[in-house]
């Protein structure tokens, strides 16, 4: 695509948002793995959130901004209005609840998956099969509850917000429920992955208020995205 035709997809995207749009992002993957679906839809953040001291970050398009927050605070931004849409995993959307949220797309980035992991040697079969009580570390509640409940499984869930991998190493918890992608972490500190409880990817959520005010912008935004998902699945965007 030359410079030209580049300069008049910008202009028609422009003219294409008329409100004010707030984007909100958490930094590391999810933010990294975004930037080139905002790219191919024709938005691109002008700082560096790794460089710049700034919550607040100006893009390309002068309507729109994208906020810097927590990952597990995304879906509560977007929520209660403090952004119109954001980027989060399933499974803070999960433990969320998904209350007052639109949520049309996977973007099919950040992949992962969440599982189960024991230390090695632990019988987590024979221990599942005579009904043993589990002890279960997580930071994740909801999900650990549910996919133990549909096994008919008893657990004693411990909640824990970091290292969940040093729960079975002392003694806290006899397996662990946490996200898992290469599995070099769990390898590292002896542990084993023995259930895969579901894929994890990121999904785009939408203040439902704010599709009903901004709904040409937001649906604007939103066949941006799926296109430059599909694009993607593709192989056109990198």
């Amino acid at each position: 695509m030359s410079k030209h035709d580049e300069a008049k997809n910008q202009s028609q995207n422009h003219s294409q948002i008329t409100s004010p749009i707030t984007l909100a992002l958490s930094k590391g993957r999810i933010f990294d793995e975004t930037l080139p679906l905002l790219k191919a839809a024709g938005l691109e953040v002008l700082e560096n959130p790794e460089h710049s001291r700034k919550l607040i970050l100006p893009t390309n398009q002068r309507l729109v901004r994208v906020v810097l927050v927590r990952a597990s605070d995304v879906p509560t931004y977007v929520e209660y209005g403090g952004a119109d849409l954001g980027v989060t995993g399933l499974d803070t959307l999960i433990e969320h609840g998904g209350t007052g949220l639109y949520q049309p797309l996977d973007l099919q980035i950040a992949k992962c998956r969440m599982s189960v992991a024991v230390p090695e040697g632990f019988d987590y079969v024979g221990a599942v099969k005579q009904g043993s009580r589990l002890k279960v570390a997580t930071k994740y509640m909801t999900i650990a509850r549910d996919f133990f409940a549909q096994k008919g499984v008893h657990v004693d869930l411990v909640k824990l917000y970091g290292s969940m991998e040093l729960a079975p190493l002392t003694g806290l918890a006899d397996a662990i429920v946490d996200l898992v992608s290469s599995g070099n972490t769990l390898k590292a500190n002896h542990l084993i992955e023995v259930e895969q409880i579901m894929p994890i990817s990121s999904r785009l959520v939408i203040n439902q208020a704010a599709l009903k005010l901004k709904q040409s912008s937001l649906t604007f935004l939103l066949d941006a995205f799926t296109s430059a998902v599909n694009a993607k699945a593709k192989g056109l965007v990198s």
